[in-house]
């Protein structure tokens, strides 16, 4: 149960930083609709994506695991599709220009918006699952 928690509080806050990071997030009831993606992205994570990671098992076994993005993707996909005003209309970022990197504006819709989502909620969530061990 504690696991179950954590991993909700992780996604909950990692949907937030993500809509705050790139736009094209968008969550119509507010926070509400915030609370509940965050409770479908679990139960997707934990009951969908492992029979999908099944599913792709050939392929991820030629790719050596990097075609283990899908499986988010596609779960990210089902919880748009069951959460009332949560919507994935594109992934835009601005431009960053500093001293030493720039970093060029995205822009993607469809498919590929999904892929860019899941990435960065994969990342946020490792990265918080990381500053708490």
């Amino acid at each position: 149960m504690k696991r179950i928690l954590r991993l909700y509080v992780f996604d909950t806050v990692s949907l937030f930083l993500a809509s705050q990071i790139a736009s094209g997030l968008v969550f119509e009831g507010g926070l509400p609709t915030l609370l509940l993606a965050g409770l479908g992205l679990v139960g997707s994570t934990l009951v969908v994506k492992p029979i999908i990671n099944i599913l792709l098992l050939p392929i991820n076994l030629v790719t050596f695991g990097f075609f283990k993005w899908a499986s988010s993707a596609i779960a990210l996909y089902i919880v748009t599709l069951v959460v009332p005003g949560f919507k994935i209309v594109g992934f835009a970022t601005a431009a960053m220009s500093s001293r030493w990197i720039d970093i060029p504006a995205i822009s993607l819709d469809g498919i590929l918006a999904f892929v860019a989502f899941s990435f960065l909620i994969f990342i946020l969530t490792s990265s918080m699952t990381w500053l708490t061990k």
